[in-house]
């Protein structure tokens, strides 16, 4: 394992259920946060705000981008209420703290989240100063991953060469235009495997076991 990322030395990590598990259950709160801001902004019922924030999800790939575009509405004002997230349920992840600090090289966040919101959950895990640089949706002038648009902002203002880099992900998707650009591709993930997706190059469900394994 050690010797197929013996090249990398930019290693960028995807936020949300990928360096805490799903099982946290933060995107639950932050659904709730949603509907009720659509709720208040909107003028809508909280039904209506539902399906307004799953439909969006769905057609856009954020309910932000599907906000902005039908609604006009203030991005950052969004960002800040749905994602100031009860984090109790984040336990210091001492493990995977002690993998990334043995990585070489730059070591990154790039979430569809706001950069407050992945300074928040670093700092719940324990992560505080573990990476160079956070950059959220607003360093991708809020276009989300797997936008191309995104990754060239974000990879552009990290002056990041993908032939010398790996991507972490917990959605399949966001990896595909990193393979393209040469990228190693790790997908964060239960019950799936490499051979499920031709641009994934490996699968784990332990990211900081994964990690042991490549730092030897």
């Amino acid at each position: 394992m050690k010797d197929q990322f013996d090249h990398v030395r930019t290693w960028v990590f995807d936020l949300d259920n990928t360096l805490y598990p799903p099982s946290s259950r933060l995107f639950d709160q932050m659904d709730d946060r949603m509907n009720n801001w659509i709720m208040q902004a909107v003028g809508v019922s909280y039904d209506q705000a539902h399906d307004m924030r799953v439909g969006y999800l769905a057609q856009y790939g954020t309910t932000l981008t599907g906000l902005m575009q039908h609604h006009a509405i203030d991005p950052d004002a969004f960002l800040l209420d749905t994602h100031e997230l009860d984090l109790s349920n984040l336990a210091p992840a001492l493990h995977l703290r002690a993998e990334i600090d043995k990585l070489p090289g730059r070591r990154i966040v790039f979430t569809n989240g706001s950069r407050r919101h992945a300074d928040r959950v670093t700092e719940a895990l324990g992560l505080r100063g573990a990476f160079d640089a956070h950059y959220g949706i607003e360093d991708a002038q809020y276009v989300s991953k797997p936008t191309q648009q995104a990754f060239d902002l974000v990879f552009e203002a990290e002056a990041l060469t993908p032939t010398t880099s790996a991507m972490f992900e917990d959605m399949a998707e966001n990896l595909v235009i990193p393979h393209n650009l040469g990228m190693k591709t790790i997908l964060v993930a239960e019950d799936e495997t490499p051979e499920d997706h031709a641009h994934v190059h490996h699968v784990t469900d332990d990211l900081a076991d994964f990690l042991s394994r490549i730092n030897g």
